[in-house]
């Protein structure tokens, strides 16, 4: 049994001690087994509980939440396209996010009968805990206890409004989809996680490549043809009022700079050209660090290979698409949003990185307390506090 294997095994799931693997129906659970019992379920979901708490708490403190939420990120762009959803009416609307998130925005909203700005923030909540919840049974509660309380970017997301934690809730239900081999189901998620955020179509044409090398005939053909069907029903509202399938996809390119380009090129220019204070450099490079580091132990690491073996479809997703995250082309995003960026593929990095990681309670209890807190006051401001 490969040290990864044992690693990612035991404690929460795993009824006969003398086996490394948990029977579930039709879905076998192998998971790393760490040398420390790792958090259970409840643990896991309490510490996201917790973190969310803790965040929520830090903006109260400083500032109106609704006001937190409209000057973050892209949450107020959102909002725009999700209430030009809800009323079908695109008259003057500024294309440019990807409409899946405000899809389900919308819906929120007309089903619960709550404000945009309420619905926006239920659904990232929702999908942050199914998220957690997902990444927990598919590779264990320290792994599912990192993931949640180390980026950043995923809390500001996940608490402030953001696609990500939708997309991320998409890509992780198809993989245990495809662990339960109910690869249908599989493709649809990964379909939709393609609407959310697009980079998602490496997780459906990895399910595509898999029913392949299994000679799964009849399910690969059903397979892209759900994904050729929430493809199409996505893009028609964009051709009916936009006049252009691509009209989202056009939005992020100047016509003069190519999307993607070499690695690493437009991270290291636009730290050259745009300067950012010492925190954030280090935060931004500790992640680029960290994420080259994992790619380096996949290459090297025997025994990640066994896992790779274990399930195509998880590393058929992750490495083209982190991968692409280090191609992306436009020094101004390149280097500052790849903490962002870089988040689906995060667990797959963690268990590459599964030896190196400090198992213990307190420390992932003491990260569950002062990261929220930090991720609140970065996306508030720390520099604009302090003034």
């Amino acid at each position: 049994m490969s040290s990864i294997q044992a690693s990612i095994a035991a404690s929460e799931f795993v009824e006969d001690p003398s086996s490394d693997a948990t029977t579930r129906g039709s879905l076998t659970i192998v998971r790393p087994t760490y040398p420390y019992s790792a958090p259970s379920f409840l643990e896991i979901m309490s510490l996201t509980l917790v973190g969310s708490l803790l965040f929520a708490g830090t903006i109260l403190l400083f500032s109106r939440y609704g006001l937190a939420v409209e000057s973050f990120g892209d949450s107020s762009a959102y909002e725009s396209v999700a209430s030009a959803i809800q009323r079908w009416t695109f008259n003057g609307l500024q294309i440019k996010q990807f409409w899946g998130y405000p899809y389900a925005v919308a819906a929120v909203a007309i089903v619960a009968r709550v404000s945009i700005q309420t619905s926006l923030l239920l659904v990232s909540w929702i999908s942050c805990f199914v998220t957690i919840a997902l990444a927990y049974r598919l590779w264990g509660g320290w792994i599912a206890g990192f993931f949640a309380i180390l980026n950043f970017a995923w809390m500001q997301r996940s608490f402030l409004g953001g696609s990500e934690p939708l997309a991320v809730a998409l890509i992780f239900g198809a993989f245990l989809a495809v662990r339960q081999k109910h690869y249908l189901s599989a493709a649809l998620l990964a379909a939709l996680s393609t609407i959310v955020r697009p980079l998602g179509i490496f997780c459906l044409v990895g399910i595509g490549i898999d029913l392949l090398c299994r000679r799964q005939y009849k399910k690969l053909p059903l397979s892209v043809l759900i994904g050729a069907i929430v493809g199409a029903l996505s893009v028609l509202p964009l051709i009916a009022h936009f006049g252009s399938a691509f009209a989202t996809v056009r939005s992020y390119q100047d016509g003069s700079t190519a999307l993607f380009g070499y690695p690493l090129y437009a991270i290291i220019k636009g730290t050259i050209l745009y300067p950012a204070p010492l925190t954030n450099l280090l935060l931004s490079f500790g992640w680029i660090v960290l994420v080259l580091a994992g790619l380096l132990r996949m290459i090297k690491n025997s025994d990640f290979h066994s896992y790779a073996k274990e399930h195509p479809v998880e590393i058929l997703f992750a490495l083209p698409y982190t991968l692409f995250v280090f191609c992306y082309n436009y020094p101004v995003f390149a280097r500052s949003n790849f903490p962002r960026f870089i988040i689906p593929a995060l667990p797959i990095v963690f268990v590459a990185l599964a030896t190196w990681l400090p198992l213990k309670r307190r420390v992932i209890w003491a990260l569950g307390v002062v990261m929220p807190t930090l991720a609140a006051l970065s996306a508030l401001g720390i520099r604009h506090l302090m003034r």
